[in-house]
């Protein structure tokens, strides 16, 4: 028996329908799809706290089910008190079943948990279909242990399609379920 994800199913199924429908699509080939989702963290304070970096990157990796790496800068900047190379952030780039996993528990279980949430601003769209969001508090999620985290981090989510506007993205992430604001 294998395991196929729930979101990942319902892709094959209903969306590909829907949005051929929608768009009038002649191939399923052109039918947009979801690429790749990137989870990062950028971490100004790990400047003066080394285990900061560690701690995030555990977080990270919990979270997304996939080991993070650290992010190093690229140039000095003296005004930061940053060397070039320093590590100043984490990111985890999920595809494939690890992707659709995860969507499915950010959908229904941690959006949910953030705290005065009326659902999510559309104008995260950059133009090409990909799109992106901030998370301010990284312990929504239900793998984090609360009373393990040193410092309450935010992150950023990058999701990327294969949509050729945001029109169409925004029309396949209705399709997967987010609960975007409605004007």
């Amino acid at each position: 028996m294998t395991y196929t994800p729930r979101l990942k199913e319902k892709y094959q199924t209903v969306i590909i329908k829907e949005l051929t429908e929608q768009f009038g699509y002649k191939s399923i080939m052109r039918v947009p799809k979801l690429t790749k989702i990137v989870l990062s963290q950028g971490m100004g304070d790990a400047v003066a706290d080394k285990k900061l970096i560690d701690s995030a990157a555990a977080d990270l990796s919990r979270i997304a089910g996939q080991k993070a790496i650290t992010t190093n800068s690229k140039k000095d900047i003296s005004n930061f008190k940053l060397r070039k190379g320093m590590p100043i952030g984490t990111k985890v780039t999920l595809r494939g079943d690890r992707m659709y996993d995860f969507l499915d528990r950010f959908l229904s279980v941690s959006l949910p948990r953030t705290r005065d949430f009326r659902g999510i601003n559309p104008k995260g769209f950059d133009g090409r279909g990909n799109f992106n969001l901030g998370i301010k508090e990284h312990i929504i999620f239900p793998e984090i242990d609360i009373d393990k985290v040193n410092k309450i981090l935010g992150m950023d989510i990058t999701l990327v399609t294969t949509a050729k506007s945001d029109e169409e993205a925004k029309a396949l992430l209705d399709a997967f379920g987010f609960p975007f604001v409605k004007k």
